[in-house]
């Protein structure tokens, strides 16, 4: 049998009803081939037909991308040890990233607050300019600045790969358009999901666990305590994986995961220099020099709507605009918020003077705008 008959047979067994990765497996050891094993599900399951999967494939191919069986020399050999290992992967960009090594995936919240999604870019800068490979999940937030600080690396063409929980023709957020993009150009987009298919709640618990086994160290950045990011970190943490958190505030929500992480024997981790110093015998020392001659903040740019923060993705523009989620207990300065939001100085105002009537936030010296302290968790 040809490989691309065998990845038919593995494309319609991995897409009927009722058997996920567990079930593909455990059949597939029963059988002597993907083919018998259709022959054998399709007895009490609904099979889709051979034609469904050659034109599945073509519609990858047509895409740009290309689908992986764990026969193929290429598919990533870190995922290769589970019982939930995904039978088939949709890789599109540099498929080269699947193995390299070391790697390590950057997880955390959706609504993330300012400072931390500068320091998860930071990291991911030196990481990749240290030869280490950021891995992460393309959300907003966290994931989508651990991406932008990758890509902004090595004269802003550094490497990332970003696991989807969608088809890997579908952009999830819809934000994150141009970061997809970027990613597909200088990176890698992964998904075992077939084509076309949209977000749903019960795909990136599936996307984390390859989040997780594509890495060699997990980095885990205001989370809550019931956040899939928390997940990611546990099963990096089965697969005997090192645990990084960044430590947050007692006060704030978002600092739950990461400290709890801390409190449970989690490596502390503030900058790339702690995971590259953990991690000493897998990556080369020298770019840990490297790192501390950078003063400077790279992710600071002028108050300009058209001169993003590169670690921050876009809002739309509108007084619905929610901007509490850049606002912390222990206080945020107004130009951040502003370059932050992507919103003008006077909408920004007018915001702030809408919550400051509702008693959310006070104001405190030097421009700085904090939540009341009669609110200390933020929305999740």
């Amino acid at each position: 049998m040809t490989a691309q008959g065998d990845l038919l047979f593995r494309l319609q067994l991995i897409n009927t009803e009722g058997i996920g990765p567990v079930g593909f497996h455990r059949l597939l050891k029963r059988c002597s081939s993907a083919e018998q094993a259709v022959l054998e599900a399709a007895k009490s399951k609904k099979t889709p037909s051979l034609q469904w999967a050659q034109d599945e494939y073509e519609r990858a191919r047509e895409f740009g991308a290309i689908i992986l069986s764990e026969t193929d020399p290429r598919y990533p050999k870190k995922l290769l040890n589970g019982d939930d290992t995904p039978p088939l992967l949709y890789v599109k960009g540099n498929i080269n990233l699947l193995n390299h090594h070391p790697a390590v995936a950057i997880v955390g919240s959706r609504n993330a607050t300012i400072i931390g999604r500068k320091i998860t870019s930071r990291m991911a800068f030196d990481l990749t300019e240290s030869q280490v490979l950021v891995i992460s999940g393309m959300a907003r937030g966290i994931d989508a600045a651990s991406h932008k600080g990758a890509l902004y690396a090595k004269n802003q063409n550094g490497p990332t790969v970003a696991v989807l929980g969608t088809g890997i023709d579908k952009i999830y957020p819809a934000e994150n358009e141009a970061l997809y993009y970027q990613i597909a150009a200088q990176g890698l987009l992964v998904s075992e999901l077939p084509m076309g298919t949209i977000a749903q709640s019960g795909n990136f618990p599936r996307r984390n666990r390859i989040v997780a086994g594509l890495a060699d160290a997990a980095v885990v950045a205001e989370a809550t305590e019931k956040s899939g990011s928390l997940i990611t970190a546990q099963m990096a943490n089965r697969m005997g994986k090192p645990i990084f958190a960044v430590p947050g505030s007692p006060g704030e929500a978002r600092s739950e995961g990461p400290n709890f992480l801390l409190r449970h024997g989690a490596l502390w981790a503030e900058s790339a220099a702690d995971i590259l110093k953990s991690l000493d015998e897998r990556i080369p020392k020298t770019p840990t020099e490297f790192i501390s001659l950078r003063k400077n903040d790279l992710f600071t740019k002028p108050l300009d709507i058209l001169q993003k923060t590169v670690d921050i993705p876009p809002v739309k523009t509108g007084c619905n605009v929610s901007i509490s989620e850049y606002l912390t207990i222990e206080g945020t300065d107004t130009d951040d918020i502003i370059r932050s939001s992507g919103l003008d100085a006077s909408t920004v105002a007018m915001l702030l003077i809408e919550l400051e009537m509702d008693e959310k936030i006070i104001r405190l010296p030097g421009n700085k705008i904090a939540l009341n302290g009669k609110n200390l968790k933020v929305r999740r």
